[in-house]
């Protein structure tokens, strides 16, 4: 088997269970030694435990991989700061950082909390900005000081941040930002050696199970909403095989692997003075009839 990640050290943060457990022990069996990081909470975001990221370390290691668990808090700024120091003090080096740990509180706007709002952007994009700031400083000042960087950032977004999705305005705008994020990291961070990409996975986790969609269709050979079949994608782009990748978001689901597409300039008109608003009821219309309709849910274009 080849192991395309042997020797490098990676984070991969949320990886007690879902998807992040599949994205540690797969850069496991491809020869990394992984930093599992896991606070232990529900879903919600309630409740810690160390057991669920003990189990994924005890399971590497009776594969004969290397692994440690971390139960630091991602969206704690020096929470991230000790699990990038965990990394480098045990393994003493660091060269993949997978931000993958969420929670949900998924809401109709009229309805959603103060509260709501704040804990999960709070998890999702400062628990992704953090553990980024933290291992790009320490990239960069191996840069500075002459040595080689072959590093690599993942990021976690969403369709329902780069499609949208009502009900989850709180998830969907954090989502949007993480893969805002990626695309101004991948711009800063490449100086210094480093890619940067987002990944959108779709799977059947404790995340995904209330929605209708995840449903199962019956027995089949290969599960599509498998959570495991995420890790081949972020693995390989942890590699120093994708070195020519960054500032890309990916959507992946069961064996499909799609490129997003982001936001991009469209039609436009130039009057070349100040607008008055009267004027805008014949160019506004216009200009969004010739414009590409905004995609569903899934990110396919709607049928004409």
């Amino acid at each position: 088997m080849s192991r395309i990640v042997e020797g490098r050290v990676v984070i991969v943060t949320g990886a007690a269970r879902g998807i992040g457990r599949g994205h540690a022990l797969e850069f496991a069996r491809q020869g990394a030694k992984v930093v599992v990081n896991d606070l232990g909470a529900e879903v919600d975001g309630s409740g810690s435990s160390t057991g669920p990221a003990g189990e994924v370390v005890d399971q590497i290691r009776a594969n004969g991989g290397e692994a440690i668990a971390n139960g630091d808090d991602v969206s704690d700024f020096e929470g991230a700061r000790r699990l990038v120091e965990s990394a480098v003090e045990h393994f003493g080096d660091l060269h993949v950082l997978v931000n993958n740990a969420g929670i949900l509180r998924d809401r109709m706007l009229v309805n959603m909390t103060a509260e709501e709002w704040d804990d999960v952007i709070r998890v999702h994009l400062r628990g992704t900005f953090a553990p980024l700031r933290h291992a790009g400083a320490y990239w960069r000042a191996r840069s500075k000081a002459g040595e080689p960087v072959d590093a690599a950032i993942i990021n976690t977004t969403s369709s329902s941040g780069i499609y949208g999705n009502a009900g989850q305005g709180n998830y969907g705008a954090a989502k949007a930002g993480v893969a805002g994020l990626t695309v101004i990291a991948a711009r800063e961070l490449g100086r210094y050696g480093v890619t940067v990409n987002a990944v959108a996975p779709a799977a059947l986790t404790r995340m995904t199970e209330g929605l209708t969609r995840w449903q199962a269709d019956g027995p089949q050979d290969f599960d599509p909403r498998a959570a495991d079949n995420i890790a081949p994608l972020v693995v390989w782009l942890g590699s120093d095989q994708a070195r020519g990748i960054t500032g890309r978001v990916f959507n992946v689901r069961g064996g499909v692997i799609s490129v997003a597409e982001g936001w991009r300039a469209g039609p436009g008109a130039d009057k070349g003075a100040r607008w008055d608003p009267a004027e805008l009821g014949e160019i506004i219309p216009d200009l969004v009839e010739k414009a590409a309709p905004n995609v569903l849910s899934d990110g396919r274009t709607p049928e004409a």
